[in-house]
């Protein structure tokens, strides 16, 4: 707190030079005394003097004691401790800004090098509970989705973590619906608190703010009976505004993470414009099981068992990854999906996750070129030994995650599915097997030549089965 004292204020040339002025015009005997009674100026005297307060604001520094003619001079002493108190807390006030405003850019600096949230809560908690008196602080984020508090940071005792607060209860609770900061000295008293593991008395609780809303609070608190500050109140106000813009950009950069990830996985999957589609939710898909009209490809290498047993190992796998590789930008370039790997054999689906207008031409189109790829790899003994045969079929299948919830495939279920894999099973080398439903759609935009019907393993009913002609 500023303060004035009186016999500082008298040691000063030019305070001391107009008082001895002062008294030697009055011709009359003055005394100053502090208010001990500690004479500061003149020469004690066995004079009837009067006694004239010297004030500061409301409170009484010192007396003067003389004549009449002394009231006048005190008026002026205390004219000039006024003025050197606002002085004084003008200086004091700028000092304090500087420091507050060095202070925030300093943490400033601090957060901007900070993107991951939890370190952003410490980060800023620590800062408070240095600069504020406490014992106790913590940082909470509302989530959206359960209108709950969820903890992210925290120091000293803390509440149950397994007792969620929910919006609207307790002081953070109804802090987030008047968005004010608030200063309770007297938190017992307080009708809005709820009691936990954590005995306090004073608390200071302020809102995380963005531009689209409140997303949390910020409190510090004391185990005893401590009267916190408008300063204090000011100054966590500010921290919390600095911590809100800082969360806000780890949540995005947490977020812009998830995406990447997920978007790095996807696209082993299906193809970028794909991924962009689903990313974006620009496109009608799923991951749910449901019914869905797609059309399947089965691919396989003819005799890869027999292959295999001419080269090493690591070789083969060498070969089957350049192979896949080609397959995978073949299959992804007309709008498909990989379903999965089994040893040498893919398969892909078109129409899902995303919905294909030409499932079964894009189908088509990617088994015509997969053939002629495979006589382009730059590997001799891939290009002569690498054969395929494809089987296409089209229909309503269940398409969506399937397994357990340890573990999931996106993957399609149905009849459809089989008779692929059936005509991929009695394609020959370099040759394409369609069914009728394929057929049917496709006829006037590809040649064909129509093999018959074919009894298939596991089906009751003969397949009409037509080869595509390239």
């Amino acid at each position: 707190m500023v303060t004035i004292s009186l016999k500082k204020l008298l040691n000063k040339k030019d305070v001391l030079s107009l008082l001895k002025e002062m008294s030697s015009a009055m011709e009359t005997p003055i005394l100053i005394q502090d208010t001990q009674g500690r004479l500061l100026f003149g020469e004690a005297t066995q004079a009837e003097l009067e006694n004239y307060p010297v004030k500061l604001a409301n409170d009484i520094i010192g007396w003067i004691r003389g004549s009449e003619k002394a009231s006048s001079l005190a008026s002026l002493l205390s004219y000039i401790a006024n003025k050197e108190l606002q002085e004084k807390m003008l200086a004091r006030e700028t000092l304090d800004k500087y420091k507050e405003i060095n202070l925030l850019y300093n943490i400033s600096g601090r957060l901007t090098a900070c993107l991951d949230l939890k370190q952003v809560a410490n980060l800023i908690i620590d800062e408070a509970t240095r600069l504020i008196k406490a014992t106790s602080g913590s940082l909470m984020l509302l989530n959206s989705d359960t209108s709950e508090f969820e903890l992210i940071a925290a120091i000293g005792q803390e509440y149950d973590p397994k007792a969620p607060l929910a919006l609207g209860k307790g002081i953070a609770g109804h802090l987030i619906l008047t968005g004010k900061a608030e200063i309770i000295n007297n938190v017992q008293s307080d009708i809005r608190f709820i009691e936990g593991y954590n005995q306090i008395y004073s608390l200071i609780c302020a809102p995380l703010k963005t531009k689209d809303g409140i997303i949390g609070v910020i409190n510090i608190s004391h185990q005893e009976p401590i009267n916190y500050t408008a300063g204090d109140l000011k100054l966590l106000t500010a921290l919390a505004s600095q911590a809100a813009s800082a969360i806000e950009n780890a949540i995005l950069h947490e977020q812009k993470l998830k995406e990447e990830r997920i978007k790095s996985n996807l696209e082993r999957y299906v193809s970028a414009k794909v991924v962009e589609a689903i990313l974006e939710e620009k496109d009608d898909f799923s991951f749910e099981p449901a019914k869905r009209d797609i059309a399947i490809l089965f691919s396989d290498i003819r005799n890869f068992t027999t292959k295999c047993e001419e080269l090493p190992p690591e070789l083969i796998v060498e070969y089957l990854n350049e192979y896949f590789t080609h397959m995978v930008d073949v299959i992804f370039s007309h709008g498909g999906t990989v379903n999965k790997f089994v040893g040498d054999m893919i398969v892909a689906m078109f129409g899902a996750p995303s919905r294909l207008v030409y499932s079964e031409q894009g189908a088509i189109k990617t088994a015509i070129e997969m053939q002629k790829r495979i006589k382009k790899i730059p590997v001799h003994w891939i290009r002569q030994n690498f054969i395929t045969g494809i089987g296409i079929s089209s229909g309503e299948v269940i398409v969506g995650n399937v397994g357990s919830p340890q573990h999931m495939d996106y993957t399609a279920i149905g009849d459809k599915v089989n008779i692929a894999s059936r005509l991929q099973s009695i394609a020959k080398g370099e040759q394409i097997l369609v069914c009728r439903s394929v057929y049917e759609v496709t006829h006037n935009l590809f040649k064909f030549k129509e093999v018959g019907t074919v009894q298939v393993k596991g089906k009751k009913k003969p397949v009409d089965v037509f080869e595509v002609i390239y």
